[in-house]
């Protein structure tokens, strides 16, 4: 059986060039569309895309019930089976205009790979994002050594997701030009900084535990005064590592260049966590922690906004819609206190 028509194989080379130039997607966005479409293939044994039959479409919602996911070896999730209909579905909605496929697509044809209702309002439900206490953090965070270089930059990592709430992929792409501690600033540079959406956002420490600051202050001052770090230097930066005579490879310190994405980082948190026995809270979930918290702490619906912009934000619905929801049994209580 073929792995790829040569035809279909130039069709998403132009549609790869579309999303980049035409919409402005990343090379992550593109790479999740074409492997959306690599599966459809698959599906009908790489039948050339001028070849689509709606039946095709139907077939291929069968073809995905099937699949499995190839990590945890059970049948793709419902986000998953969604995501993938709706990129194939676009990529043929594209297709729709283009020359030689007007007499064997229409629009109505590609409507059969809509997702049925009932599996696409699953897809989309709000999950509970499993977050830890302002408290459980503090416990974590306190029972972190604090005395070799790993442990100074963990720790103060850790410090650091609590007073800004920031990503973990744009924190392991941070530098220290990027920090000023004395005014508690984060310049988040979209141009150098690895920010979703690749948004610039300028964070303010948030009002949380004086210790926390305090920390990531202390290891500031140790990356410029010991380690004799710079501007351009990596905020959290990974090992250096070289060969030890009768060790073989090992960790010669800090190096001067960070993480290429955020995975060590959370790593390094889950770890802290699983040291005082508590759940491996991810970076992410802290986001939570932080909303709930400034939930409490602010006064006005200015504060707030203040507060949704500071996690990056541009509209507070984002904030209250992901970190911030309301039960059904929440709504009903809060509405009786408000009649006490």
């Amino acid at each position: 059986m073929p792995r790829y028509t040569e035809e279909n194989e130039r069709i998403k080379h132009d549609y790869a060039s579309y999303l980049r130039h035409a919409k402005g997607q990343d090379d992550a966005s593109i790479d999740k569309a074409q492997a959306a479409i690599r599966r459809f293939e698959e599906s009908t044994k790489f039948k050339p895309f001028k070849k689509f039959h709606r039946q095709q479409a139907l077939d291929f919602k069968t073809f995905l019930d099937r699949q499995k996911n190839a990590t945890t070896g059970k049948p793709l999730g419902f986000s998953t089976v969604d995501a993938t209909l709706r990129l194939v579905k676009v990529f043929f909605h594209w297709l729709v205009s283009r020359a030689g496929f007007k007499r064997v697509l229409t629009y109505p044809d590609v409507e059969y790979f809509n997702n049925t209702l009932k599996a696409g309002r699953v897809a989309h439900r709000q999950r509970e994002i499993p977050y830890p206490s302002m408290q459980q953090v503090a416990h974590a965070f306190h029972a972190m050594p604090f005395e070799t270089p790993f442990q100074k930059r963990d720790k103060a990592l850790l410090a650091f997701f609590m007073l800004t709430g920031a990503r973990d992929g744009a924190v392991a792409s941070l530098k220290l030009k990027h920090v000023n501690v004395e005014l508690g600033h984060v310049f988040q540079d979209a141009r150098e900084v690895n920010t979703k959406g690749a948004k610039t956002i300028m964070t303010q420490f948030f009002p949380v535990d004086v210790a926390y600051r305090d920390c990531f202050a202390d290891y500031v001052d140790y990356l410029r005064k010991i380690e004799l770090f710079g501007p351009e230097d990596a905020l959290f930066p990974k090992a250096r590592v070289g060969v030890v005579a009768g060790q073989g490879f090992a960790n010669l310190g800090l190096a001067r260049d960070g993480y290429a994405g955020g995975a060590k980082l959370n790593t390094i948190i889950r770890a802290a966590f699983a040291a005082v026995q508590l759940p491996q809270y991810t970076p992410h979930a802290f986001r939570k922690t932080l909303t709930l918290y400034g939930n409490e702490l602010t006064k006005t619906p200015e504060q707030f906004k203040a507060w949704s912009l500071n996690l990056g934000h541009t509209n507070v619905a984002t904030t209250m819609n992901s970190y911030l929801p309301v039960s059904t049994e929440r709504q009903m209580e809060l509405i009786r206190n408000m009649a006490d």
